[in-house]
């Protein structure tokens, strides 16, 4: 069925599947052209910010934790960075190394979940990742090994799988001995093995041609393919301290969405994820993931979203990596965290979550207490990219009928891995054609 180029017509979806989230998409198109499209978000706001306010200065790290179950870590990292930034603290040697090693499970376990399950079969027709095992159980089977594998750092470092409880403000709860890293090592070297097969696999999809020409903006280190870091960056000169975020990064609400959008002051929106760290970060990628993305055809500079889930593989080999390499080099620390004490003052963190850069803010009182807190999730900050690369997306292919301009639409959003429990959700597309 081909849309015509007269009268009216509305296409609907009732849930957009494989995405974390619900909430709803409309596409406007008038006289053969787009006129607007909206992401609608509708589920109500979860005020994590809200009651955060009067907790003491050592609870964010449980509570935004249970933001999402699929990078809690994040949360925890973010959490702990702006309060020890607040009380003048730092965490490093070996308790950064523990940090490190723990954001690697998670980078592996949230990209082998958004790869096979939520993103792989738009690439190869199946509809779920349960069609997609009727036919290569195999590539399944491998998805949920290495999965698995990221799960197991998030329970020996952080206590569990789901919501880590080991995670404290300077440090950790307990820190792990050399024998219990060890059993893990021989996990995460198998682990290497299939993330490289996995790279090579989803290299040989089939693309569709699309760029983004949007600001990308990272997380700096200067040594490292940033997890932890402290500095902000992007390709359009914005270089600036994670204190200096809110003067350069604004929140703000459009009538369509219950979640805040963000742009960059001084122009406009913005991409946050894998594409931006690749952009920036290519060079310090260890050995295997840099040869990896050679043989993928991964050029630094790849803006096209499609290909996203190839540098999400290409992280995935790298987080193995770095893991192993943490391990290797570990000695066990006297004490499992550093003093912490409360004081009056404001904290800034922003780490890398596997969709993109989260931002936390905290000011706390004299009684060490959070007076206030800012939380800026990597998801809100690509709505405004997603409905600009949807409304460039559904021109592009304007004439296609409305079945598969929703199907492909979907996959367009997919792209992004949008964790929309965090930011709020999707659920329903439609498309007026008048």
């Amino acid at each position: 069925m081909t849309h015509k180029a007269t009268g009216s017509r509305a296409l609907s979806s009732d849930a957009l599947a494989r995405v974390e989230g619900e909430g709803a998409m409309r596409v406007e198109i008038r006289d053969g052209r787009v006129v607007d499209v909206q992401l609608n978000i509708y589920e109500p706001p979860r005020f994590f910010e809200g009651f955060l306010r009067g907790r003491g200065y050592t609870e964010p790290v449980d509570i935004t934790a249970r933001i999402c179950g699929i990078c809690p870590v994040a949360y925890q990292m973010s959490a702990c960075t702006a309060i020890e930034d607040a009380v003048g603290v730092t965490v490093d040697g070996a308790l950064r190394e523990l940090r490190l090693l723990l954001y690697c499970g998670e980078w592996i376990e949230s990209h082998a979940l958004h790869i096979h399950f939520l993103h792989a079969p738009d690439f190869l027709g199946f509809d779920s990742a349960i069609s997609l095992a009727a036919v290569d159980r195999a590539v399944v089977e491998r998805g949920l090994e290495v999965k698995r594998i990221g799960n197991r750092i998030l329970e020996v470092v952080g206590g569990r799988a789901i919501h880590p409880v080991n995670v404290k403000v300077g440090g950790f709860f307990r820190v792990p001995t050399t024998r219990e890293l060890e059993p893990l090592r021989a996990e995460l070297e198998r682990g290497l093995e299939l993330a490289v097969q996995v790279v090579d696999w989803v290299a040989g999809f089939d693309f569709p041609d699309q760029e983004l020409g949007c600001e990308l903006v990272a997380a700096d280190h200067p040594t490292e393919y940033p997890m932890l870091a402290d500095r902000v960056i992007s390709d359009r000169g914005l270089d600036i301290a994670a204190a200096e975020w809110l003067d350069h990064i604004e929140e703000f609400q459009v009538p369509h969405s219950t979640a805040l959008h963000a742009r960059v002051l001084e122009r406009g929106e913005y991409l946050v994820g894998p594409l931006a760290r690749h952009h920036h970060h290519a060079e310090k990628l260890a050995p295997a993931a840099a040869r990896a993305a050679r043989d993928a055809g991964l050029e630094p500079s790849c803006v096209n979203p499609f290909r996203s889930i190839i540098v999400r593989a290409v992280e995935v080999v790298h987080a193995f990596e770095t893991a192993i390499a943490v391990i290797d080099r570990w000695v066990r620390p006297a004490f499992a965290a550093v003093p912490v004490a409360p004081r009056p003052g404001v904290g800034h963190g922003v780490t890398e979550a596997p969709r993109g850069l989260l931002y936390h803010r905290y000011e706390i009182d004299d009684a060490g207490l959070i007076a206030d807190a800012v939380i800026v999730p990597p998801t809100s900050q690509n709505q405004p990219t997603i409905e600009h690369d949807l409304w460039h997306f559904v021109e592009a292919n304007i004439d296609l009928d409305d079945d598969e301009l929703r199907r492909r639409a979907e996959v367009t959003i997919r792209n992004h891995d949008p964790c929309i429990s965090c930011a709020t959700h999707f659920l329903d597309l439609t498309v007026d054609r008048s």
